[in-house]
């Protein structure tokens, strides 16, 4: 607990990670109180991830903030050992009481809303609005939760 306070910019009370867990920074990563994210997780901080409160993170769960061009001559810059890539970066922001289901992939930019379930294997790559069951590749919403 002591490493997770120490490389995440915010560790809430009572946040559990399972091992293993792997991201880029950590610094740009803010978990809410009572939020468990399950095994083999993978956070790509190049932006800012804010997880809300009491959310649940199944296994295998990606979370992305990086983002490249899609055109190759955009994308790709020189050659043999000056070879760059460009790389942009959008924040992820998942609210409240939010369950993300195992294996699902979540883009740069993408912001969750409170009291949201997305089913397992999704892929969402927009917005999902408060207070709804979201699953899919893409993920849509499915179904407003009361």
């Amino acid at each position: 607990m002591q490493i997770l306070t120490e490389l995440f910019d915010y560790k809430g009370d009572g946040v559990w990670i399972e091992s293993p867990f792997f991201c880029d920074y950590g610094e740009n990563i803010s978990i809410g109180e009572n939020t468990f994210v399950n095994t083999n997780c993978m956070f790509l901080d190049n932006n800012k991830i804010i997880i809300g409160k009491n959310g649940l993170i199944a296994p295998y769960v990606q979370i992305y903030t990086t983002d490249h061009p899609l055109k190759v001559s955009e994308r790709i810059i020189g050659n043999g050992n000056q070879t760059r890539y460009l790389t942009s970066t959008k924040p992820v922001k998942i609210g409240d009481n939010v369950w993300i289901g195992g294996n699902s992939v979540i883009f740069p930019g993408v912001t969750i809303g409170n009291n949201v379930t997305i089913g397992a294997g999704s892929v969402v790559t927009k917005n999902i609005p408060d207070n709804v069951l979201a699953f899919g590749n893409p993920c849509k919403v499915k179904k407003k939760l009361n």
